[in-house]
């Protein structure tokens, strides 16, 4: 990680820990969702990020696959991407009208218009930026990837990656995941873009 980056990350931390003692803890009024590719690290961010405010934690394929008492990759395989898109935007809907959390969404549910509205409308999306490279380090030795099951995954993915990267910019908030942050540190920076940008959303207590 070059110099410049470890000074961002060093002001950022030390914006976090002045916030942490000028007062009581930020309330969340609305949901957060994260957004973006596969490996962006939403599921551990997620939870990182719902521990330090309090708060929830909820994942959209986790909440699929306990209503279809399957996996995800059963049930593109039984049922075809199609149905698991329906099922994921029922489920995001009725996240959404629950209390305020953190939800961590599938690589996919952003690209639905449908659900990009929904999500505005009801909470904020955050997408976590990461470059392809980080993705593919992240990802490549797991199997659990429908989308990645073909004879040149990386292929796959940076396929994806472009196709996927315009729609992600039109998140309500845009977060960088970067490599080298430990989960603490990304999980911080996501509240603090919060805490500065979205008051309606992350409310500060003094």
């Amino acid at each position: 990680m070059s110099r410049s980056r470890h000074s961002r990350n060093e002001e950022t931390n030390g914006r976090m820990m002045a916030e942490e003692t000028q007062g009581a803890e930020p309330v969340l009024l609305k949901t957060v969702v994260l957004v973006g590719m596969m490996g962006a690290g939403k599921t551990a961010v997620g939870r990182t990020l719902a521990a330090q405010l309090g708060v929830p934690f909820k994942d959209s394929d986790h909440e699929i696959e306990a209503a279809a008492n399957m996996t995800i990759a059963e049930i593109f395989e039984r049922d075809g991407e199609p149905f698991f898109r329906r099922k994921e935007t029922q489920i995001i809907d009725r996240l959404l009208d629950g209390d305020p959390c953190v939800l961590s969404t599938g690589g996919g549910a952003f690209m639905s218009a449908e659900n990009r509205e929904m999500i505005s409308a009801k909470g904020v999306s955050v997408w976590l930026n990461a470059d392809l490279e980080v993705l593919w380090e992240r990802v490549r030795h797991k199997d659990t990837r429908p989308l990645l099951r073909s004879p040149d995954p990386k292929g796959t993915l940076t396929a994806l990656y472009e196709n996927r990267v315009p729609t992600y910019a039109l998140a309500d908030v845009t977060v960088l995941s970067e490599g080298g942050r430990t989960l603490d540190a990304q999980a911080g920076v996501v509240r603090q873009a919060l805490l500065d940008s979205r008051p309606d959303v992350l409310e500060k207590k003094t």
